[in-house]
């Protein structure tokens, strides 16, 4: 459903496109006013804008990634040191070139430890692959192919995805036989290039958009089973779910926290329906901060959550809710994922806990009244049956779509009955509103003015009470008419 679809009513507070009105991309729409009032995504777009294709920068550290990220924005954004392992997290950073945009993310480079080698570049190189349009992998020509070169191109080289090698540091003529000795990659050309100067950047750029697809692949466009990531801190009883879920021990259980390190996938078929469910480690600090094996099982919870389509957070409902659980919790809304929340271990749970529990949910979860809640017992099987309703009533929002029509009216009777509040002594009108996308479901509303933060939450509240999203995220993405423009236009 587009934005040019009919509305089937319309008032004094929603007019139809066209009349006085240009719609979206004939400019007379502010993007940029609309960035300053709108959420971003995690990646650093708007929310509500269209997709772009990623290209992700791998390499181990200190081979000059981020200078090459900076390189690639023609500003200086990422942040470089000549220290190894400055960069700890994925950061996403939006580019251009020829007149062709995509997304740039700089990830950390892997520990040289050697024990963790082997599991570190699996982490990076498989977290590239999963979530990445063409990857670019970066190597220090005037050291050579190293042991963990050698290793990251060996995952690489299975990889569907398109892989561009990047032979850095090059910066002469004379030094461009250095970058032929990494043909021994198996990764094809390398591309000599020096990010700290230049040189080369441009041909560089050129080649990654010869590989790089116009439209991003469709992350949401899932297939086979549906899939389900089990989230949350350590020891809080993922395995044990799954083990329970799947009538086997697929998942190796300990009272000690974190036994779990890689994502373990299991196919469960429950009342006849097949399910994949994905276990995954425990997150115990920031990622920011985690160091050795923990960062890298971070980085495989995170592309576990990145292909998952739903996601169940597990919290130990004999114990306050923590700041891990929080900080899980804001992943799992940053992703966009639909959330069912299980409050795990519900047989330790006494009435004196209960209340406290109920207090703690209105102070600490009040961001997401709108995700379902099941309590359960992992260990004694206790309301599991229950899990499989709430997943496909979280799945069942997150598909949903709402036809244009029908979201105009129903608005045009919201704004009539209550305006949106005065700004700089004027009332902003809402024109028209479409949902632009489904998982998560996302509105665009064009407006001839700025709407308050809260006026949307009022908005949003009222499209799930209407529409009923239980379970699912939904994003509200404004677009301000520009005035000038219209003038203009007239």
């Amino acid at each position: 459903m587009s934005e040019h679809d009919s509305v089937s009513a319309v008032g004094d507070d929603l007019a139809l496109p066209g009349d006085d009105l240009a719609l979206p991309g004939d400019g007379t729409w502010s993007d940029e006013t609309d960035w300053e009032m709108t959420d971003f995504a995690g990646d650093g777009t708007p929310i509500g804008a269209a997709p772009m294709p990623v290209l992700a920068i791998v390499g181990r550290p200190n081979v000059g990634k981020s200078t090459l990220v900076n390189r690639i924005l023609g500003r200086r954004e990422a942040v470089v040191e000549d220290i190894p392992g400055v960069t700890r997290d994925r950061v996403s950073y939006n580019a251009s070139w020829s007149g062709r945009a995509f997304t740039v993310v700089d990830t950390g480079g892997w520990e040289p430890d050697a024990k963790g080698l082997q599991q570190a570049v699996a982490a990076q190189a498989e977290l590239a692959m999963r979530t990445a349009d063409a990857i670019v992998l970066v190597v220090d020509a005037t050291v050579g192919a190293t042991a963990t070169d050698e290793a990251v191109a060996r995952v690489l080289r299975r990889s569907k995805t398109p892989v561009i090698l990047a032979a850095n540091k090059i910066d002469s003529e004379r030094a461009e036989a250095e970058a032929a000795a990494l043909w021994s990659l198996g990764l094809g050309e390398p591309y000599p290039v020096s990010a700290a100067h230049g040189r080369g950047a441009g041909d560089l750029l050129d080649v990654i958009l010869d590989v790089l697809p116009e439209t991003p692949r469709e992350s949401t466009s899932f297939g086979g089973p549906r899939r389900v990531a089990l989230v949350g801190k350590p020891n809080v009883g993922k395995s044990s779910l799954l083990n329970k879920l799947a009538g086997s021990t697929r998942s190796v259980v300990h009272n000690v926290a974190g036994t779990t390190v890689d994502p373990v996938d299991e196919l469960v078929e429950i009342d006849g329906k097949t399910w994949l469910f994905v276990d995954t480690a425990g997150l115990r600090r920031k990622v920011r901060t985690a160091s050795g094996h923990e960062y890298y099982a971070s980085l495989r919870t995170r592309a576990a959550l990145d292909t998952a389509e739903v996601a169940i957070l597990l919290i130990d409902a004999s114990e306050p809710i923590t700041e891990q659980d929080l900080r899980v919790l804001s992943m799992v809304v940053d992703s966009g994922r639909a959330l069912v929340i299980a409050f795990n271990k519900w047989d330790l749970v006494d009435e004196d806990r209960r209340y406290q529990l109920d207090k703690e949910i209105d102070r600490e979860l009040a961001r997401v009244p709108w995700a379902r809640r099941v309590n359960i017992s992992a260990s004694t099987g206790r309301s599991v049956q229950k899990l499989v309703p709430a997943i496909e009533g979280a799945l069942e929002s997150w598909d949903k779509r709402i036809p244009t029509g029908r979201l105009n009216t129903w608005l045009k009777e919201v704004i009539a009955a209550t305006p949106p509040p005065l700004r700089g002594g004027r009332q902003p009108r809402v024109m028209f509103a479409t949902q632009a996308a489904t998982r998560p479901p996302t509105f665009v509303l064009f407006t001839t003015g700025f709407l308050e933060a809260g006026y949307r939450r009022f908005l949003e509240r009222r499209l799930r009470e209407e529409f009923n999203f239980d379970g699912s995220p939904v994003r509200i993405n404004v677009r301000v008419r520009d005035k000038r423009e219209q003038r203009r236009r007239r």
